[in-house]
């Protein structure tokens, strides 16, 4: 009997969501996305491309080099990693008044970080590929609910396979109900998958090196 070939399967992270979730107290931050999923999903899945959602974070007081840092990584990952494909949102930092848990004062301000688009841009390229008959199968790489209504519409409309890997799961994070009931199969993130799946450092043919505190 001949094999089965394998799905062609797209792979598309949150990638806020997977550094919180998964990897920010860890040593494998210099991680090849690319080795880790193919580990994760195993021969029955053919990657095609790993889409990279995120946004250029802006430094602050407490981290001055926390985007030299990360533009480190994202030109490791286009030197190294041609199926990786990033796509970006906004950043966004800003003072805003909140009110005080204990008052007086009766409000406080803070520094509020926000990090727009990269579920809408997830979104939209999970539909739209799936329009194109792109993939076979459509691994998310997020807890975020809002999610939910794309998986629900490529599911109903197109019938594609929907894998769902929750970042940070083996800490105890609970996988987003409204997610996994799309899902056809849910998948967790081992640490020994995370170790043997780091960048070369440095990425060979160039000077780039992985972070010095990394």
């Amino acid at each position: 009997m001949p094999l089965k070939p394998a799905y062609r399967t797209i792979v598309y992270i949150d990638g806020f969501n997977f550094y919180y979730g998964e990897v920010r107290s860890t040593p494998w931050k210099w991680l090849d996305p690319l080795a880790l999923f193919e580990k994760i999903l195993g021969p029955q899945n053919k990657l095609i491309k790993v889409r990279y959602f995120t946004a250029r974070v802006q430094p602050s007081p407490n981290d001055p080099n926390v985007n030299i840092r990360q533009e480190t990584y994202l030109r490791a990952l286009q030197a190294h990693c041609p199926l990786v494909e990033l796509h970006f949102g906004h950043f966004l930092r800003h003072k805003i008044s909140m009110e005080h848990a204990n008052p007086p004062p009766p409000t406080v301000d803070v520094w509020k970080n926000e990090e727009k688009g990269s579920d809408v841009n997830l979104a939209l390229h999970l539909l739209n590929d799936a329009w194109l008959d792109a993939y076979d199968c459509a691994v998310i790489v997020s807890n975020d609910s809002d999610l939910a209504e794309s998986l629900r519409l490529v599911k109903k409309q197109h019938k594609k396979l929907i894998g769902l890997i929750t970042p940070g799961a083996k800490k105890m994070r609970k996988t987003s109900r409204q997610l996994r009931q799309y899902a056809d199969f849910v998948k967790p993130i081992r640490t020994w998958a995370l170790k043997s799946s780091q960048l070369p450092n440095p990425i060979p043919g160039t000077t780039i090196h992985k972070p010095a505190s990394w």
